[in-house]
């Protein structure tokens, strides 16, 4: 029997992935321990950017956090992208791209891309993206095996497309049932 705890969140809008700060610009941002009162020693199993919303898993166990960032773990993500996304901005997509990693070229590895035929049934932000009348926007899916810096937000702008709204719906066999920004459900393990 593992002393470990684990949890799934709904990461809403505008929380850092974290639960302490301790750089003077972040001071008044949002913490993941508001959400839930989780135990000493949890931490977030890869990240969310402040902007980015959806599943994120949290453990005790920094194994189980290296095993499922690893590129053996498939992460899937709707991205709500600026524009009428073409077939050959797809394919590029699918078969990766270079975006800059810490400072230098990378090319991504390649992935799952496709358009999603309705628009996913998400809450309507609480910080509007913008009208309308600026145009179409596109969603897509998109599946990874690896999670560079802000990546899927660099590989749709590099073929031409800005991200949005991105949404993390699912890390390997763990799906976003809902989408309840804030929710925290406690599990025995993580099966992934």
């Amino acid at each position: 029997m593992s002393s470990h705890r684990h949890f799934i969140i709904q990461k809403p809008l505008g929380y850092l992935s974290q639960f302490v700060t301790n750089q003077q610009i972040r001071k008044q941002k949002k913490l993941l321990g508001e959400l839930h009162d989780f135990p000493e020693g949890t931490m977030a199993i890869g990240r969310l950017d402040l902007d980015s919303e959806g599943l994120l898993l949290l453990t005790t166990d920094g194994k189980e956090s290296e095993r499922i960032r690893s590129k053996d773990v498939e992460k899937e993500y709707y991205a709500q992208l600026d524009g009428a996304i073409t077939k050959e901005a797809l394919s590029q997509l699918q078969n990766g791209v270079v975006i800059t990693y810490s400072g230098k070229p990378y090319q991504t590895l390649p992935c799952k891309a496709s358009i999603l035929k309705t628009e996913p049934p998400f809450q309507p932000r609480t910080k509007r993206i913008r009208g309308d009348h600026h145009g179409p926007t596109t969603w897509i899916s998109i599946t990874i095996r690896e999670g560079k810096f802000r990546q899927i937000r660099k590989m749709t702008a590099a073929v031409g497309y800005p991200t949005l709204r991105l949404v993390r719906i699912r890390i390997g066999n763990i799906q976003m049932t809902d989408h309840i920004p804030g929710k925290v459900k406690e599990v025995e393990r993580l099966e992934v």
